[in-house]
């Protein structure tokens, strides 16, 4: 049985067994990236990050696009393989085996639902606020999720018991509240306490906004793949020349002094924002699963895959810069961090073309995650992991129709009972890991000669580059940030407890924080070195390999408990269906 476990699927549809139409060139792939990248993250969580980091945010955003650029060139290498749906999830069955590519088909499932929950949150609160500009004011209970109006009812009676005052004491609550809470806490408390009733705790609370575009974009999604690019193209195309005006109006409110100093909160600050930004990076990872849909897969998805990548971190990188310049970084960490900058300067019309900027850009990037979920699903039933009805092709859209309607209850029914910042802690940690094994995966392949009109990962010798790169990187760190090595290798004894005025329990949270580091630093790097200097392996993707576990030891420990939850729930459906019905079983 444990061989079973990683037997590798090597036979691959052709391209007229696989039902699905080829429409998509490089244009409509690239736009189909850069709806998913610029998003939530630009117009939501990168509010988070560059209150995290500061200014330095930019250095965040530089090393995530490197883990990006690696990782892009080991799933373009797969992709011209194998060019066919499933993204992630097909290249680790090649590479790894069935185990592993259960495994990572099920973070993928997690990564994209989720963070089709967030943005269709992020959403509505920007498509509420353009409503609210209107006039055209919804109760609150209607554009409000129920977790989020419960821990705000929660937080303010805190705030009020601090201050020994009951709701009855108060003459004026709504006053009261303008003082003390923030406006989504408002609107969450008005949301609990006028909310219709039933029975004694029984509340109606729930964000139909979020759960109407989900609906809508469910529905284009089952339409079919020419009618989901006409959108997804004209979409992005408003949203672009959007960006580009808040860059260049916003540029023109810089205050220099707000970058002083560059890196407030160090290096570790900078890695605490990953989670909050990098799973919009999941873009490109949704173009590959398009690959049955593309003209000429082998060279169009690498093509589209760079010019979506490179694209969007030059604008993430001005976006950062425009932002923490025009506000001190410490005030940024709000839901609409574009909206609010130009706020704070008394610029309106910047202020509602924001906001009517980020609903296109929501929509867009819900677009593209709904698209490659049933995608992921389709290829998965084909191996007979997953039932055949996620396999089923519309016979008239020609469309995954049954798992894109699954899709849209996966993500729509959770919008009644989750919040915004649940979603947002672990979304990151499923993108991460899929480019770990991709690049992992690519190490495995064998070599195979250059063809024309096919994309070929260039080779090159990681015996001697890989050890002068990471020896150039212990020097720049030490360098520059040399406080970190002091975290990272620094002995906590109780002389040195008492020195840096520490406690017991700060000693535990530091010890802690720094664990995934130590590991890394100390463990897995060496053993990357030692890989390279006795296999020689390719330079790429053991580079990629590198930076993107890397930057999985940015995560908290609250992503690494979710992750490992829905993975637990994932060995239990493989184990009960998967392992038994999967064709490579058949065919033993």
């Amino acid at each position: 049985m444990f061989k079973s476990l990683f037997r590798r699927k090597t036979e691959f549809s052709s391209n007229t067994e696989t039902g699905l139409r080829r429409v998509l060139k490089v244009r409509d792939l690239a736009f189909f990236g850069i709806a998913a990248i610029i998003g939530g993250g630009i117009f939501s969580s990168i509010g988070q990050a560059c209150a995290s980091a500061g200014p330095a945010v930019i250095w965040l955003f530089i090393l995530c696009a490197v883990a990006c650029v690696l990782a892009a060139l080991c799933y373009a290498e797969f992709a011209a393989r194998i060019p066919v749906s499933g993204s992630a999830y097909t290249y680790a069955y090649a590479s790894f085996g069935e185990l592993f590519a259960w495994i990572i088909g099920w973070a993928l499932i997690m990564e994209y639902a989720i963070g089709n929950i967030y943005v269709s949150f992020a959403w509505s609160e920007y498509f509420t606020h353009i409503l609210d500009s209107l006039g055209w004011e919804l109760p609150r209970y209607l554009v409000v999720d129920y977790t989020s109006a419960q821990e705000a009812v929660a937080l303010i009676s805190d705030r009020m018991g601090e201050q020994g005052l009951l709701i009855s004491q108060i003459p004026d609550v709504q006053s009261w509240l303008i003082d003390h809470a923030s406006a989504h806490e408002i609107d969450a408390w008005n949301a609990w306490h006028n909310a219709p009733r039933w029975g004694d705790d029984g509340r109606l609370i729930a964000d139909l906004p979020a759960f109407g575009i989900n609906l809508l974009i469910t529905y284009i999604v089952y339409r079919g793949i020419k009618e989901s690019k006409n959108s997804s193209n004209a979409m992005v195309i408003l949203k672009l020349l959007v960006v580009v005006l808040v860059i260049a109006v916003g540029a023109f409110y810089i205050d220099t002094n707000n970058f002083k100093p560059f890196m407030p909160t160090g290096f570790g600050g900078v890695l605490s924002g990953i989670s909050a930004v990098f799973f919009t990076y999941i873009g490109f990872d949704a173009i590959s699963t398009l690959a049955e849909e593309t003209e000429n897969p082998q060279r169009n998805l690498p093509l589209g895959m760079f010019w979506a990548l490179a694209l969007c971190t030059v604008l993430y990188i001005l976006i950062s810069l425009v932002l923490t310049g025009m506000v001190p970084f410490q005030q940024l960490n709000v839901a609409d961090p574009l909206a609010f900058a130009f706020a704070q300067h008394g610029i309106q019309w910047m202020e509602y073309l924001v906001s009517l900027s980020a609903v296109v850009a929501m929509t867009s990037v819900m677009l593209v995650f709904q698209m490659g979920q049933p995608r992921i699903w389709l290829s998965m039933s084909r191996d007979g992991l997953l039932p055949p009805a996620f396999s089923r092709i519309h016979p008239r859209f020609r469309t995954p129709s049954f798992a894109t309607w699954v899709t849209g209850a996966v993500v729509g029914i959770p919008i009644f009972f989750v919040n915004e910042q649940f979603v947002l802690d672990f979304t990151s940690i499923g993108t991460l890991f899929a480019f770990v094994l991709v690049c992992g995966g690519v190490l495995l392949l064998p070599d195979r000669e250059a063809e024309t009109g096919k994309f070929h990962l260039p080779r090159y010798s990681s015996r001697i580059w890989f050890p002068i790169f990471s020896a150039f990187t212990y020097a720049a760190l030490w360098i520059n940030w040399p406080e970190f090595f002091d975290h990272l290798f620094y002995s906590w004894d109780s002389q040195a407890v008492q020195s840096h005025g520490m406690c017991s329990q700060d000693l535990h949270h530091m010890d802690a924080q720094f664990l995934p580091h130590r590991l890394f630093w100390l463990l897995f790097l060496p053993f990357l070195n030692a890989l390279a200097l006795r296999k020689n392996s390719s330079l790429i993707p053991l580079a990629g390999l590198a930076f993107c576990t890397y930057l999985l030891t940015g995560m908290d420990a609250s992503n690494w408990y979710w992750f490992f939850l829905w993975f637990a729930i994932g060995l239990i459906v493989y184990f009960a269906y998967g392992y038994r019905n999967s064709r490579l079983n058949t065919h033993a």
